[in-house]
């Protein structure tokens, strides 16, 4: 869980957290938030054995602060990673159908379980129209220029396998924003490893103030058009 002045929503977040998966961890990637979120993560860790911080020195973009909780989980032998946002977006109440759709112990389980608002079943509460067309809109946009059947590539709560982690090279992943979301979901999907969508309903923050911005949107944008264009290359040399 990345944070970045979000001491509004933390102990509200973490305590939804930890009664709706008892049994899990939860670590907290703090961007060294000048609000004091990492203090109250802190004072939360020394009161649960299941909660623990990672301090960055620096706010770096969301998907290196990602890549630092993956490879932590990954050092600490964790068999199934989630990522979610600490705003209160994303409903806790959906991790263990999310979890169980990975099925660990099982070869039809999933390789990454992703909670989407775009499928059947999926919903946005309180969200303005703007985003919600954007968001569509992006997601649309993704399917076309990728060849990906995903709905809500852009979706940031979603449960890996470990090993999926692994298989895909995390190392060179270079995109900071939301794009992050969209590169993982390609190196799955180039990985021809299984990806399913659960619905969630997504629920628009009441506290703070949404990290989205322009520079945010057109990485994005800017990152997909390259990610197309080097697959449709590909595809045009493997017919010659």
């Amino acid at each position: 869980m990345p944070t970045y002045n979000e001491r509004q929503n933390l102990e509200t977040i973490v305590a939804r957290v930890r009664s709706a998966v008892p049994g899990a961890d939860l670590l907290v990637v703090d961007d060294n938030s000048p609000d004091g979120t990492g203090k109250i993560a802190d004072e939360l860790a020394e009161t649960d054995s299941h909660v623990h911080v990672l301090h960055r020195t620096e706010k770096a973009g969301l998907g290196k602060a990602y890549i630092a909780g993956f490879g932590w989980a990954l050092d600490a032998g964790y068999d199934v990673i989630i990522e979610m946002d600490a705003d209160g977006s994303h409903q806790p109440e959906h991790l263990p159908g999310m979890i169980g759709a990975l099925r660990t112990d099982a070869r039809a389980g999933a390789d990454l379980a992703i909670g989407s608002r775009w499928v059947r079943g999926g919903k946005v509460v309180n969200w303005p129209k703007s985003r919600e067309v954007l968001s569509r809109c992006a997601n649309i946009y993704v399917r076309i220029m990728l060849g990906m059947g995903v709905h809500d590539a852009t979706a940031g709560f979603r449960a890996y396998r470990a090993s999926t982690l692994r298989a895909i090279d995390l190392g060179d992943v270079e995109s900071t924003g939301y794009s992050f979301q969209v590169d993982l979901t390609v190196r799955v999907f180039q990985a021809g490893l299984k990806i399913v969508e659960i619905p969630i309903t997504f629920v628009e923050r009441e506290h703070g103030a949404s990290k989205m911005s322009r520079s945010i949107i057109l990485e994005a944008f800017w990152r997909v058009a390259q990610w197309g264009t080097a697959s449709r290359l590909r595809r045009l040399r493997g017919r010659r």
